[in-house]
């Protein structure tokens, strides 16, 4: 057995060993306190016994310092108990704390007056006095008696002698004098007591100095603090440690029943968890709020993140698409919402890598042990490989159809050709009969000769575009010949003018000078700037004429190793389709369209090796452009010059 397993089968001794240690920490504060409040309490006593000592001393200062007056106002007076009666310092020392004032001849010591206070002496009859003297000019001595338990009675405080009982002691530890009316000894036992010896006025008088020779001021406590520990902190105690003892022995029960459950819990766990981990179908559950609370291996794998990062987080998800998060949310608050199809529902996830995976997703409820529904558990199936397969068997369809539409169409075209070539070749014919015709007559009509020489020279440029476009259907490569792009632009640009200014469309061009010729086929090249240039003449008709009017932009420039022709317009703009759908073949956006104009101008300019491309314009509308590629003696043309 390691030390580990041996400290955590002996864990259920923490709680009774920190009880014990609890109890005897207890039990030492307990000490320690009272120790404490004893050096307190004795503290206290001796600071109360010196202030006593010095209330006391002051007192009798004070008295001395009233018998002074009074020897001084006795002065050159004849002794009598009359002018000691009349005099106010006697009788006011009689009300505070004189017994007798006797004057006393100096030589003889015989009493020449005395002014007895009767009802006090008589109080303190058989108790031990103390005097105090002064000089009366010119011999005489007033002596005044008091008793110290009278001393004691009004110069010590009254909240002190609740708390103290305060005794003078003579020499031979009897009470001189007290608080209490015992006159035996109030500090016997084992209260706490302190004895402060007496100096100054209370030792001064010679009747008394045998006596209080070596008298002392004891202070002594009524009421100490109880030594040792209170008997119901030991009940406490006793009766607490059985009751840990008995709840060790519990505690250690149910430890090894809960050890027995999670030897069981984790075997359980680990089947459950091998078993999901090894499914194919990825699982994740969820609280109401969306909140990830489980996921298995396989839905960490499709997502390519990890466990712990996953579980606990909240919408949106790391592996929704950063360009569909209004619509993903959407549809996640009414799957949470109990809407989600029984059937599944597809979806599309980004991987962490950045790839895009399709899924398909089965939504349940989840119900805890209870039986209550606390959230959703969702079954999610990869089916990237699936619709890869369906794509690639669709376009594989839609070639074939594509294909099948090409043949019929160049078919058709070939008809056509061959039917068109005939009324081409007439009117052609027609058109130098004409002329010939009208020379013979003499008729020399620059216009109409203009006209008819125009006329047969369309006649023969249709004739050479639809041998052209015959040609291209039927897979003939292009015939590259020598020929200057801006004369191609610009004859186009010469056969739209007159309907463009029928739309309301204006034409700008802006030709690059110093484009040498390039090998190309020129009338199909033609076909290409034709054909863009219409697409924007009828995209251009939803626009309002008087809104900055209807305007297409064409211009050339040379871009490294091609040359590069834009079509700009200012109408709608391309509405967020790509290049590669409004390409595609039998796409078109107007209602009367074929689609199969872009279609062809790409099979063009691709065929010349060019790439042909369509984006939104900087300022609105749409750009097409296409690039074609300088032969390597333009290239060398261009660079030098």
């Amino acid at each position: 057995m390691t030390l580990r397993e041996l400290l955590t089968r002996s864990l259920w001794l923490a709680p009774l060993g920190l009880s014990l240690v609890f109890v005897g920490g207890v039990l030492t504060w307990v000490r320690a306190n009272e120790a404490e409040e004893q050096e307190l309490q004795r503290q206290t006593l001796i600071s109360d016994a010196l202030s006593t000592e010095a209330q006391l001393r002051d007192r009798i200062d004070e008295e001395q310092a009233h018998l002074r007056q009074l020897a001084a106002g006795l002065a050159g007076q004849m002794p009598s108990a009359a002018a000691l009666a009349a005099h106010p310092e006697v009788n006011a020392g009689l009300r505070r704390l004189w017994l007798a004032v006797t004057w006393l001849d100096s030589r003889s010591n015989r009493v020449l007056a005395e002014v007895p206070a009767e009802s006090e002496a008589n109080r303190y009859e058989d108790g031990l006095s103390l005097h105090l003297t002064a000089r009366v000019a010119p011999d005489g001595v007033l002596v005044v008696r008091y008793a110290p338990a009278l001393l004691l009675k009004r110069g010590v405080p009254w909240w002190l002698a609740r708390k103290y009982d305060v005794q003078l002691i003579d020499s031979a530890d009897q009470v001189i004098a007290s608080t209490t009316e015992s006159p035996l000894r109030a500090a016997l036992g084992e209260k706490p007591s302190y004895r402060v010896a007496l100096t100054g006025p209370l030792r001064a008088s010679p009747l008394t100095q045998a006596t209080l020779t070596d008298a002392a001021l004891e202070l002594t406590v009524r009421d100490p603090a109880v030594n040792g520990v209170r008997p119901m902190a030991w009940v406490l105690v006793a009766g607490f440690l059985p009751l840990i003892a008995v709840a060790s022995w519990l505690l250690r029960r149910q430890m090894r029943q809960v050890q027995r459950a999670e030897v069981a819990g984790r075997t359980e766990a680990a089947w459950r968890r091998a078993m999901e981990d090894s499914a194919l179908v990825a699982l994740r559950a969820r609280d109401f709020d969306g909140r990830l609370l489980y996921v298995n291996r396989t839905f960490c794998d499709m997502v390519g993140l990890p466990a712990e990062q996953l579980v606990g987080m909240l919408p949106p998800m790391p592996y929704w698409p950063p360009d569909a998060l209004a619509e993903v949310a959407e549809r996640n608050r009414r799957n949470l919402a109990g809407h989600a199809p029984r059937e599944g529902y597809e979806a599309h996830w980004r991987h962490a890598s950045g790839r895009m995976v399709d899924v398909m997703v089965f939504e349940s409820p989840l119900v805890d042990a209870g039986g209550r529904q606390i959230g959703w558990m969702g079954s999610i199936i990869d089916i990237t490989e699936r619709k890869r397969l369906e794509d690639r068997e669709r376009r594989q369809v839609e070639t074939l159809a594509h294909n099948a539409r090409l043949t019929m169409l160049g078919e058709v075209a070939s008809t056509l050709a061959h039917e068109l070539n005939q009324p081409l070749t007439a009117i052609a014919s027609y058109g130098a009969g004409i002329t010939n015709s009208l020379a013979k007559l003499g008729v020399q009509d620059e216009l109409v000769l203009g006209a008819l020489q125009r006329l047969g020279q369309q006649a023969a440029h249709a004739g050479r575009i639809v041998a052209r476009i015959r040609e291209f259907l039927t897979r003939r490569e292009p015939r590259h010949e020598p020929c200057d792009l801006h004369e191609v632009v610009t004859a186009a640009i010469e056969l739209l003018k007159r309907d463009c200014q029928r739309r309301g469309v204006t034409l700008d061009v802006s030709l690059a000078p110093g484009v040498p010729a390039m090998l190309a086929d020129a009338v199909l090249i033609e076909q290409v700037v034709i054909n863009l240039v219409r697409n924007a003449a009828d995209a251009l008709q939803a626009r309002p004429a008087g809104n900055g009017g209807r305007r297409i932009a064409v211009s050339s420039r040379v871009v490294g190793d091609f040359v590069r022709v834009d079509v700009q317009d200012n109408g709608p703009g391309l509405q967020g389709r790509r290049v590669e759908q409004l390409c595609a073949a039998f796409y078109s956006t107007k209602a009367d369209g074929m689609g199969m104009g872009l279609a062809i101008c790409r099979s063009i300019i691709e065929a010349h090796q060019g790439v042909l491309d369509a984006s939104e314009a900087a300022n609105g509308g749409a750009l097409f452009s296409f690039s074609l590629p300088l032969s390597p003696q333009t290239q060398t043309e261009t660079i030098h010059g």
